[in-house]
């Protein structure tokens, strides 16, 4: 009896290193997991070959269906953005440079290059209009305007069966005017979001959690890590 006793405490004990063991393991991979990597690309970009990342927590209201997702890769010259929703009431309604394309059906992209300290916000609906600044905070934003942004950054758009898509590249050139010899290497922060103020059924989405009371997107402290291959 006492044998079996031991052998018992033995295996208990056995069995709670290897579930702890594998706890620590999951947690590393989930961890590991949020960890976006930007691959390298040459060429033309092969986006169905391009990981995916989902843009899936629903915040500041009731889940309403509509659910995104984001990709990115980049060369030596360009970070290139593909953005996508699955959303069946679109608006589209602002088409001029730095309009208010959160009200419309809208696909973000905001990033950071020195943790947060500063950032950048690409706003863009589904007719390709585009609302850019850079900044510290919310109400500290330099509005960024250019007359041929369409055409600089290359922005595309189409519908789709279920709802639409934005393409987009920013050039190096255009990080450069704010940092300069940057090269993208390394790690930075990022969120990407979907959002529809004043769509049929107003919505807040973010690919990492945000934990605020209000609707808000300018938040850098949230943005999680992403790294350059």
């Amino acid at each position: 009896m006492k044998m079996s006793i031991i052998v018992l405490s033995a295996l208990l004990t056995l069995a709670s290193t290897i579930a702890s063991s594998r706890k620590e393991d999951v947690a590393s991979s989930a961890k590991s997991d949020d960890v976006y990597v930007v691959e390298k690309v040459e060429g033309n970009v092969a986006w169905n070959s391009i990981p995916t990342t989902l843009i899936d927590k629903v915040l500041w209201g009731e889940d309403v269906g509509v659910r995104a997702q984001g990709q990115l890769c980049h060369d030596d010259e360009n970070l290139y953005v593909h953005l996508s929703a699955t959303e069946k009431d679109i608006r589209a309604e602002n088409t001029a440079p730095l309009s208010p394309v959160h009200e419309d059906s809208c696909l973000e992209f905001f990033f950071s290059l020195d943790d947060g300290a500063n950032y950048f916000n690409f706003e863009i609906n589904p007719n390709g209009c585009l609302c850019l600044q850079f900044g510290p905070e919310r109400s500290k934003r330099i509005d960024i305007v250019k007359r041929n942004a369409a055409e600089y950054f290359d922005i595309q758009t189409n519908r789709t069966s279920d709802g639409w898509e934005v393409f987009y590249r920013i050039p190096l050139d255009f990080i450069r005017l704010f940092y300069r010899d940057y090269r993208f290497e390394g790690d930075f922060t990022a969120n990407m979001y979907k959002c529809g103020d004043k769509t049929a059924h107003k919505h807040y989405l973010s690919r990492t959690p945000i934990d605020l009371e209000t609707p808000n997107f300018h938040c850098p402290e949230f943005f999680r890590e992403m790294r350059f291959e």
